[in-house]
């Protein structure tokens, strides 16, 4: 099919496109990596595409006050190699997971957490890190956690004459660890489950926190400290991975029947994702474990 008729506009300012999201029907259009099949499948007809390609603070990419800064137009690929993105593991654990490099070169990180599919990688990524989402509108500009941000399958805050202009990734310090996992039919289909991991050691005192994804409308995040202390005191202090896996393995089943709240449907049955979603946790809050005291010992993060 295609698309049914609309206006075009390509703004060079923020301000800009503001005025113009402000018209009856305006729709964001930066990678269009989920907005052009939507239109071509006529799923959405938009009266007028606002592309902000053109606007240049938009594409930034910048480290300041302890926090990676992604712009609405910063492709994906473009973040993934980014020397600054090496400062946010989880997300370059989770960036090659996204689509194939074709769709990473033109799909933003932005532009994915808006869209904000419950299979997606990256909402899951800035719920876990709890990221902070920079809305701009008519009104101002508004700071909104991640916590925050998702309320629904393909639905958040965003207003319809709002713009999501920046992601605000929290930089990993000395004592933290990541884990991330999914599992899809074949690499760059949509997540049948997944997992991201983040947890902090300092001393005798370890902080985890997971965010799931594709087992619910959004991604679901969950504090497992209690869990992995638990885990650990059976495991011991300097457990090797296969010891944390299995002292971990009833925890995470448990987790997994919490947090896996969606029907079958032609994938998976909701069975099946508790036992994708178990084996993942169980394998990446270990690894993440084990980084966080590497990283502590060596004062880097991981």
């Amino acid at each position: 099919m295609k698309a049914a008729p609309f206006a075009y506009v390509r703004p060079g300012s923020t301000q800009d496109a503001l005025a113009e999201l402000g018209r009856d029907g305006a729709k964001v259009l930066a990678g269009g990596q989920s907005l052009v099949p939507v239109l071509a499948m006529r799923l959405g007809r938009p009266s007028v595409l606002v592309d902000i390609n053109a606007v240049p603070e938009l594409a930034r990419i910048t480290r300041a006050d302890g926090q990676l800064r992604v712009g609405a137009s910063a492709r994906q690929r473009h973040v993934q190699h980014h020397a600054a993105a090496a400062e946010v593991p989880l997300l370059r654990l989770a960036l090659p997971w996204v689509g194939h490099r074709e769709i990473r070169s033109r799909g933003t990180v932005c532009g994915s957490v808006a869209h904000a599919d419950p299979s997606a990688e990256l909402p899951a990524v800035a719920a876990c890190l709890d990221a902070t989402m920079v809305v701009a509108g008519a009104e101002g500009v508004r700071e909104v956690p991640a916590g925050e941000f998702f309320t629904g399958a393909m639905s958040t805050v965003i207003g319809a004459e709002e713009l999501l202009t920046e992601v605000r990734f929290p930089v990993a310090a000395p004592g933290e660890g990541h884990g991330f996992g999914e599992f899809a039919r074949r690499h760059g289909d949509f997540a049948l489950a997944g997992v991201a991991v983040w947890v902090r050691t300092t001393g005798e005192d370890v902080v985890a926190r997971i965010s799931c994804f594709g087992v619910s409308d959004r991604p679901v995040t969950r504090d497992v400290s209690a869990q992995l202390s638990e885990a650990l005191a059976t495991a011991g202090a300097r457990p090797t991975e296969p010891d944390l896996r299995r002292a971990l393995a009833d925890h995470a089943d448990q987790i997994a029947d919490e947090v896996v709240d969606t029907g079958g449907d032609a994938h998976a049955s909701t069975a099946y994702r508790c036992r994708l979603t178990a084996g993942l946790l169980s394998r990446e809050v270990a690894r993440a474990y084990l980084k966080s005291l590497r990283s502590a010992e060596e004062g880097t993060s991981r």
